[in-house]
């Protein structure tokens, strides 16, 4: 994983206020703590930032410049508007290269299994131990032609060289099952509008000549 170069303002003003004005001139408050320093409070460029984390992942690991200082900072928490869709404000870790960091990475699946195979993923992330600026952006699981009763459990992920598994082994991240058909379908939607209680019209019977 590559470090993102940000530079960053200090910030002097606080409460919802201040914090209004800071996203209104596109940019973003944050605060970076950790390693028993005091914490940084500091406002980032909007634009800019948000394509680090778009490009870094979940594990975003931004170096910024703060009065001429270089910090490492690994994102922590991303709170964003749920309606606008824009980061309101961000929390970074302070990491140093060649400390090991236990964060989730994301698994993601690639590659077609039989035709009639249906794949889930039952989990979403795995959690690893790596190098700070080494954490692989996601683990991928690759189901190209896999059977139904394919099982892929955490033990059997690939991991990048330097990186540990945190997760238990045995946890189940991707299942290939047995596609349900129409008709199963049709039958299992019936029966649950039978348990809800929902009565559907007969078909009107067609009119005589």
């Amino acid at each position: 994983m590559s470090t993102e170069k940000i530079a960053a303002e200090k910030r002097t003003e606080f409460g919802k206020g201040a914090a209004r004005r800071i996203r209104r001139a596109d940019k973003i408050p944050a605060v970076l703590y950790g390693h028993g320093s005091e914490p940084l409070h500091m406002t980032l460029p909007g634009h800019a930032t948000m394509l680090a984390l778009k490009h870094g992942g979940a594990n975003a690991l931004l170096e910024i410049d703060l009065d001429g200082e270089s910090h490492l900072g690994l994102t922590k928490q991303v709170q964003v508007d749920p309606i606008r869709r824009v980061i309101e404000h961000l929390d970074l870790v302070v990491v140093k290269r060649g400390e090991k960091v236990t964060v989730e990475v994301p698994v993601h699946v690639v590659g077609e299994a039989v035709s009639d195979g249906l794949v889930t993923v039952e989990h979403q992330t795995v959690e690893v131990e790596a190098e700070a600026t080494h954490i692989p952006e996601a683990i991928e699981v690759s189901v190209e032609g896999a059977a139904i009763g394919t099982q892929v459990h955490a033990g059997d992920l690939t991991l990048p060289q330097g990186t540990t598994l945190v997760t238990d082994a045995d946890a189940l991240v991707v299942h290939v099952s047995q596609a349900a058909t129409a008709e199963q379908v049709d039958a299992e939607m019936a029966e649950a509008e039978a348990e809800a209680g929902i009565e559907k019209d007969a078909p009107e019977a067609a009119e005589e000549a």
